[in-house]
């Protein structure tokens, strides 16, 4: 009886075992698919398949509920749904996918202890516990705070949500330090769209924002065509600069789709 007991408990183990190989053997399959969901061409086709994947992927994570790879591509999923396919048209819906975003992000990096137990204190703690990060948390640092980020500036009238960007700004100044380069220059973009946005009265820098744009579309060799869009949406508006606006957005009319470099 002892030996059948040892084997079930064997089998059990190894059940265990394999459930978690395939979990992690499809993340790496869906971490591809997400890597083809950012060139494809056909809008309809990249929603549908975005909004399963999605879903996938958190049906593994409560099998692998601390996976930081498929936590990671549910950060990035969600935000990336939401940008390219909700916040047009619906802003509630899209501050709550940012939020998922953010949250699966947080996931990763409470981690961290000393990040975890600075989260909800004040900029000084917040600061030394980003200083226990290293450049190989770069991807997990951005997508949170690109959906903390995303759901604050559509949340404007929310005083809770604006006391968070400093917070959020210290994130994004991370990533600036360690890998500026990370998914198309997205730190430079969220401190371009940031200080191009906001008022000079409350700490816009339209000169400072001009120079984040210049640096992704560098860093990019102008082949993000989003950075473009967000060029002229932000600063180019907010200047009245039209010459500037016109020119942007015929670089991105006059550009073929197949141009987006690696991330």
């Amino acid at each position: 009886m002892r030996k059948f007991i040892v084997i079930g408990s064997l089998l059990l183990i190894l059940q265990g075992c394999i459930q978690l190989i395939a979990i992690r053997t499809m993340g790496g399959i869906l971490d591809y698919g997400l890597e083809a969901f950012n060139e494809e061409s056909d809008l309809q086709l990249a929603k549908d398949a975005l909004g399963s994947n999605l879903k996938l992927i958190e049906t593994l994570i409560k099998g692998d509920p601390e996976n930081e790879q498929l936590l990671l591509m549910a950060s990035q999923g969600y935000s990336a749904y939401s940008l390219a396919f909700v916040e047009d048209e619906d802003v509630i819906r899209a501050r709550q996918f940012y939020l998922r975003g953010k949250e699966y992000g947080m996931r990763i990096l409470t981690q961290n202890k000393k990040f975890k137990d600075a989260v909800e204190k004040d900029m000084a703690s917040f600061t030394e516990a980003m200083n226990t990060f290293s450049k190989d948390d770069v991807p997990a640092i951005f997508w949170t705070a690109f959906g903390w980020g995303s759901y604050a500036n559509l949340t404007l009238t929310d005083v809770s949500a604006l006391a968070d960007l400093p917070k959020i700004s210290a994130m994004m100044e991370f990533v600036l330090k360690h890998n500026p380069s990370y998914y198309y220059a997205g730190a430079h973009l969220y401190f371009g769209t940031l200080l191009a946005t906001t008022p000079v009265i409350l700490g816009g820098k339209p000169d400072l924002a001009k120079e984040h744009f210049g640096k992704a579309i560098q860093l990019t060799g102008g082949k993000f065509l989003m950075a473009h869009v967000y060029y002229a949406r932000a600063y180019a508006v907010q200047t009245m600069d039209q010459e500037l606006f016109e020119s942007l957005l015929k670089q991105v009319d006059d550009a073929s789709i197949d141009i987006l470099p690696q991330a």
